[in-house]
């Protein structure tokens, strides 16, 4: 990739499938040349894809759940000499299962994944779009951070997080002319299910959305500035409406209900 360039860019993490593949994606359908991320040689793969709607790319394969991880990716940023339009801090990892039987050093990836990057990236990235005076920052929370979610706890404590600190840099940056939007997706078709023990659960066996149209609504609520999206299904806005006036024991045994293993088969 040029030092210079004409198009806008574009960094995704979690770019070599699921919604940050689609994210990508859709940056690159739009104009923007991109650097792309994730802990994968799949990536390599997956910027060759993104490369074919004409865009400038740059894969950078990277652990995000380590401090070496990030900076080795805010090291190939800069060394690019290119101002980062927008940032899309989507990498994540779920841990399903009751609490005291998960194993102790997934949790802390989890934690170090979807709470530690995202800080992590955006301390080294928005005092620069600060300075510039532009950007748009997407960070990828959860329908999951509108409630208690046992036996995906550790996630949906991150998401709680993740959804608690985009809304408060939006707040502190609102003057800058950088915006911060958290993109809300429910279900989602994509590996994540899988990877973290839930395929026994309802959730996990129920149909899911297309992460193609969640990335979609991503990305134009982060180009028209919003503050947040509930991407998806219609049935996930209901979803985040019951969750403001529901008590945290009722949104707790909800998502018992859809999230306790075995419940595939109820």
């Amino acid at each position: 990739m040029a030092p210079t360039g004409t198009k806008p860019l574009a960094v995704v993490t979690g770019a070599s499938d699921g919604i940050g593949y689609e994210l990508a994606r859709v940056f690159a359908d739009n104009g923007f040349d991109l650097v792309v991320c994730a802990e994968d040689g799949g990536i390599v793969e997956a910027a060759q894809a993104f490369a074919a709607s004409g865009a400038r790319v740059e894969s950078v394969q990277a652990d995000l759940a380590t401090y070496e991880g990030n900076e080795r990716l805010v090291e190939r940023v800069r060394s690019l000499g290119r101002p980062v339009d927008a940032l899309a801090l989507n990498a994540g990892i779920g841990v399903g299962g009751p609490f005291i039987e998960t194993d102790l050093e997934a949790d802390l990836r989890l934690i170090a994944l979807n709470i530690g990057s995202p800080v992590h990236l955006a301390k080294r990235f928005l005092p620069e779009m600060v300075r510039r005076g532009s950007g748009r920052v997407l960070i990828t929370s959860s329908i999951a951070s509108t409630m208690p979610a046992p036996f995906e706890a550790t996630y949906g404590g991150s998401k709680a997080f993740d959804q608690s600190f985009a809304q408060a840099l939006r707040e502190e940056l609102k003057e800058t002319g950088v915006t911060v939007t958290s993109l809300m997706p429910g279900p989602t078709e994509t590996n994540f299910f899988h990877r973290a023990g839930l395929d026994d659960t309802k959730v996990g066996a129920a149909e899911k959305d297309d992460p193609g149209k969640v990335a979609l609504q991503g990305f134009e609520a982060l180009m028209a500035g919003k503050d947040h999206v509930v991407a998806g299904s219609l049935k996930n806005r209901v979803q985040a409406m019951g969750a403001k006036v529901l008590p945290e024991t009722a949104k707790a045994k909800l998502h018992r209900d859809m999230a306790e293993p075995g419940s595939a088969k109820k």
